[in-house]
């Protein structure tokens, strides 16, 4: 549905912090699914963990952070007026992390709006490899205009 330059155009990071590679499904203020390939090319497997593969927890979290952006851009009725809009992360909450990724993994994201009010949006996150959810979470995220 979107592709990786669609998804340069609403988040500013660029390589190696940019990951999201594909928007597969979106639906304007209940969901969005997205992926990103996971790879031993991967910057970060230079210098963390570098006998297993396992991609950081931290970075998944961001991944749904980001999946969280474009969620926001594409949610909002006026997108070619949002273009300007930066979107924020104001709070981490009940993050699980379920099981390792590792280098070949297709990280699967979806996140689905919980509630929001005004410019502040409380959505949930989760991400998949195989079907099986691999880390859940719950993210407060904002945008300025």
């Amino acid at each position: 549905m979107l592709d990786i330059s669609d998804i340069r155009k609403v988040l500013p990071h660029r390589y190696p912090f940019l990951l999201v590679d594909r928007v597969t499904e979106i639906q304007k203020n209940i969901f969005l699914k997205c992926y990103k390939n996971i790879t031993i090319n991967e910057e970060i497997f230079q210098g963390y963990f570098q006998k297993k593969s396992i991609y950081p927890d931290v970075l998944i979290v961001e991944g749904l952070a980001q999946a969280s952006g474009i969620f926001i851009f594409y949610s909002l009725e006026n997108e070619i007026n949002n273009i300007d809009k930066e979107i924020y992360l104001l709070k981490i909450d009940k993050a699980k992390f379920r099981k390792h990724v590792v280098t070949g993994d297709k990280l699967k994201y979806k996140v689905m709006l919980i509630e929001k009010y005004m410019n502040v949006w409380k959505i949930r996150g989760e991400a998949f490899v195989d079907n099986y959810v691999v880390t859940e979470v719950e993210l407060i995220v904002s945008f300025k205009q």
